[in-house]
């Protein structure tokens, strides 16, 4: 027996409208049917899986905790974030970084402070002129040799 997919991730917001009207706006995301719970909620398709909301009353994100998804259109998330004033800056100096296999990770805080990453395959694809510098983890941390092995995207 094994755990063969996630099948969505929950996360608390203070908000559900304002929470909603981000992630439908900026990542297209479609909503759908909820059962009803003790608070409120909000379901989302997410691809094959979905995205949760639950609305929380003063509860935080923990630090570090994040949920990490792949986008069709990584330049135009990037541009909606930053239109938004949304990109993290504080967590990780830089919203948008390139992992050692060419993968790019980009991250982004929701309007209820939970941290998203949005990934992307090959950072050759990316335009520059949009993205600027796109720092290199290698260069931020030195990796070690099964490190530099490391595959965001296994398939």
């Amino acid at each position: 027996m094994k755990a063969t997919r996630i099948n969505h991730v929950s996360i608390p917001c203070r908000d559900l409208d304002e929470s909603e009207r981000f992630y439908s706006e900026v990542f297209g995301l479609e909503r759908v049917p909820a059962p009803d719970f003790r608070r409120p909620v909000r379901w989302f398709r997410l691809g094959d899986g979905q995205l949760h909301l639950m609305q929380t009353s003063g509860e935080q994100p923990l630090p570090g905790q994040h949920f990490g998804f792949d986008v069709d259109d990584f330049e135009t998330v990037f541009l909606r974030l930053r239109e938004r004033g949304a990109l993290d800056r504080d967590t990780h100096r830089s919203p948008v970084w390139e992992l050692p296999d060419g993968a790019v990770q980009m991250y982004a805080r929701d309007p209820s402070g939970n941290l998203l990453e949005i990934n992307w395959r090959d950072v050759s694809t990316l335009d520059r002129e949009v993205f600027g510098e796109i720092p290199r983890r290698a260069d931020d941390v030195p990796q070690s040799a099964e490190a530099l092995t490391a595959k965001l995207y296994t398939s």
